[in-house]
């Protein structure tokens, strides 16, 4: 069963300006339809708490929320899915444990992580970077640029490998029409909306190119 996937992922992040719950509740009122929560910084009976907040605003909203890793949380908030970082983990042994239907995202950084991932058929959309360099986590892989997606999806669709896939990292307003031109379903930024003076403005700036 295809999931809608939305082309634009705004990912929250640990900030010492505004909580994770603050950084929803600026996106959504700027009209995000999709946020990932994204903390790797805590515990999980801090986590529970803050998910609970930011699911309470993505709810009022109508907007869909995806957890970063957090897949065994799922039974214990209203989250709609989990994109996993982690390309080792075994996708079978989550999918398993977090059901149908729920949405699960993947990360890759090649068009062989994307063949490997797609063979599974339980992943419903692939986050693949990262295009330029990004502060955001750390990344020992080869920047993509515009010719790395270019060349990525002109294997798959030779391969006739048929998913949604997201540019990641280090996204500025200034590369999105290229990177839409690549073919790509869409992308995903953080710190291109979290790290200015007005992240409102900055995400509706995204939207408007992207859409």
């Amino acid at each position: 069963m295809k999931k809608y996937i939305s082309k634009f992922h705004y990912l929250t992040q640990d900030s010492p300006y505004r909580s994770h719950a603050e950084q929803a509740q600026i996106a959504c009122e700027a009209g995000a339809n999709w946020i990932q929560y994204r903390c790797l910084t805590k515990k999980d009976s801090d986590l529970i708490n803050e998910i609970q907040q930011v699911a309470a605003i993505c709810d009022d909203w109508g907007t869909t929320l995806i957890l970063t890793e957090h897949y065994h949380l799922l039974n214990q908030v209203d989250a709609q899915g989990v994109h996993l970082e982690d390309m080792q983990v075994d996708f079978t042994v989550i999918r398993n444990k977090i059901g149908e239907d729920k949405t699960l995202g993947a990360s890759a950084n090649s068009f062989e992580d994307i063949k490997r991932i797609v063979a599974l058929n339980l992943v419903d959309y692939i986050g693949c970077g990262p295009f330029s360099i990004t502060q955001t986590k750390p990344n020992a892989h080869p920047l993509l640029g515009v010719e790395g997606y270019e060349n990525i999806i002109q294997k798959m669709n030779k391969s006739g490998i048929d998913i949604p896939v997201l540019a990641v990292g280090g996204i500025k307003i200034t590369d999105v029409e290229e990177i839409l031109e690549t073919g790509v379903h869409g992308l995903a930024v953080s710190s291109a909306v979290n790290q200015t003076g007005n992240p409102a403005e900055a995400l509706r700036a995204f939207y408007k190119k992207i859409y």
